[in-house]
């Protein structure tokens, strides 16, 4: 299926073949290595947040962030 193809789609379909995409994609995560560079990367990010130099975002908060300069 092409881009053009799926733009074309209800929105109903669209939603319902995104959570199929979501499911089948969660399966294969849960069962995904980790890289240690990844590893790496989230020990780092967890240690800022941990000592307060960086923090989480809720992601309503991420969204109406997004495009603003």
């Amino acid at each position: 299926m092409t881009t053009e193809e799926l733009r074309q789609l209800p929105t109903e379909e669209k939603v319902l073949m995104m959570e199929t995409l979501w499911d089948d994609l969660r399966e294969h995560f849960d069962n995904a290595e980790v890289s240690d560079d990844q590893k790496r990367l989230l020990d780092q990010r967890r240690t800022r947040v941990e000592s307060g130099e960086s923090r989480l975002l809720e992601w309503d908060e991420v969204k109406s962030s997004i495009g603003r300069s």
